[in-house]
């Protein structure tokens, strides 16, 4: 497909001919495109503008112009204008509808799929429990007190100003419906010595107020409960002791949410990647995590679960089947010393279900590693739980984490966050396997073996020379 006004895009050789030919020479623009603020979701036009001829337009001294060629065989063409904030402002595309529809559509698959995980970064669980009887929804009202802990703020909080003003609002109806029986209402023309059960109630609106006041114990005192009515009087009671029994428990209900140890999980973070190299000559997966208060997590124990679909012998399809993973650092995995950044690591021997995997074949497995720490919080004694997964693509073979710990002129210990996640390559096996197969081999070369079955001779040898 001819686009008009588009050049051919220039091969390697005739591309660097072009470059050294003086002031309308084409510029190279692939070292500007790192630059480039561009779009996440155009994140993928970089890579094929790093693959393609990029030149400098002739004419102009401000455009460059870039033409390759689609998929379906359709030319592309990207106009580019550098502005001073080095900003993508313009596109212009010879069918970019077909093309972009595709990318966006395997872009939108890619995230997707990276999204389908049990256990988000930040801990939450992405399930959703489908078909539950009636039954068992009953049982959540039983437990009222999790059910109300475990609900969102917005609708803590309506549950909160509800049943205040709920009960604010029935119990002025109950002391309209005694004033109006006991005929206290200025619509009943009482005489002048008629002794109403509560005084200068006149309306709705008056019996919602006295209501109020009664249950909060405000007590202005210009209504009041008489002698006259013993109805008055129980209603009186009963109002007090379920106006005490609902602060009691809304607010205890507000300072438990409060006061979870889930917040304190939220100081405790892991790096973003998880790397594989060899720590103490054995190769090892690693994580970093770091408590981000002074305060310590007492008793903590780290551990992890990897989660993945099997099939078993029989047939059956598994899915989440979760297989033990043994996390420890150089003292163990209990009673961590959790002062600052922690690197743990599992050792992928045998028995790991990571010494079949490569650097080629890991990113081909389906499979999420969920790690947990569990401790608890020195400041309220609350056990607490920080979780965080990691998918394949979030493994980096072959990288260490970079120094994080420091010591300054005045002999204060400083962490550096910034190099938290940050990560280092190394020399790393190729695999597991292959390490161990090294050693092994290396192993043997330095033993020797006698065979007791070799026997020396000595052989005499003649040589007949012919004069």
């Amino acid at each position: 497909m001819t686009v008009p006004g588009l050049q051919t895009p220039l091969r390697g050789g005739e591309r660097g001919r072009r470059e050294e030919r003086g002031s309308h020479a084409s510029f190279p623009l692939i070292k500007l495109l790192a630059s480039f603020q561009l779009h996440p979701d155009l994140s993928f036009v970089l890579d094929r503008l790093r693959r393609d001829a990029i030149y400098h337009s002739p004419g102009s001294s401000c455009s460059y112009f870039l033409t390759t060629k689609t998929p379906d065989g359709a030319a592309l063409c990207v106009n580019q204008v550098v502005t001073p904030t080095n900003t993508l402002t313009t596109l212009s595309i010879e069918g970019m509808f077909k093309y972009f529809r595709k990318r966006f559509a395997s872009h939108l698959t890619e995230r997707s799929r990276r999204r389908a995980r049990l256990v988000s970064k930040d801990g939450r669980c992405n399930i959703e429990f489908g078909n539950v009887e009636e039954q068992s929804r009953f049982v959540f009202l039983i437990d009222i007190w999790t059910t109300i802990l475990d609900l969102r703020w917005r609708y803590k909080m309506t549950i909160f100003i509800s049943a205040f003003l709920g009960s604010w609002f029935l119990f002025g109806l109950l002391w309209y419906v005694v004033a109006y029986i006991h005929k206290d209402l200025p619509e009943f023309s009482p005489s002048i010595n008629h002794t109403p059960c509560v005084e200068n109630i006149n309306g709705l609106t008056s019996a919602f107020l006295f209501s109020l006041e009664t249950q909060v114990t405000i007590g202005y005192g210009f209504r009041c409960v008489t002698e006259q009515c013993a109805t008055a009087i129980f209603l009186l009671i009963f109002q007090s002791i379920l106006g005490v029994i609902i602060n009691s428990f809304m607010c205890g209900a507000i300072l438990a949410k409060i006061s979870r140890s889930k917040k304190r999980a939220k100081t405790i973070t892991f790096s973003k990647n998880a790397v594989i190299s060899k720590r103490g000559g054995k190769l090892c997966l690693l994580i970093r995590v770091a408590n981000l208060r002074k305060s310590l997590l007492i008793g903590s124990h780290i551990y992890g679960k990897l989660l993945k679909t099997t099939i078993t012998p029989e047939g059956e399809t598994i899915i989440l089947d979760q297989v033990n993973i043994e996390f420890v650092v150089d003292a163990g995995n209990e009673n961590l010393f959790f002062i600052s950044p922690l690197t743990i690591y599992h050792v992928i021997d045998r028995t790991s279900p990571f010494f079949r995997m490569s650097v080629e074949t890991i990113l081909q497995q389906d499979f999420e590693l969920v790690v947990f720490l569990d401790g608890t919080v020195e400041a309220t004694s609350a056990t607490c739980q920080v979780r965080t997964s990691y998918i394949p693509e979030e493994v980096l073979w072959g990288y260490r984490f970079a120094p994080i710990v420091s010591k300054t002129k005045e002999g204060k210990y400083r962490v550096d966050f910034h190099n938290f996640s940050k990560t280092v390559e190394v020399e790393t096996p190729h695999c597991a396997f292959c390490l161990y197969n090294e050693k092994d081999a290396k192993a043997k070369a330095k033993r020797g073996y006698d065979n007791p079955g070799f026997i020396l001779s000595e052989v005499n040898e003649t040589s007949d020379t012919k004069m």
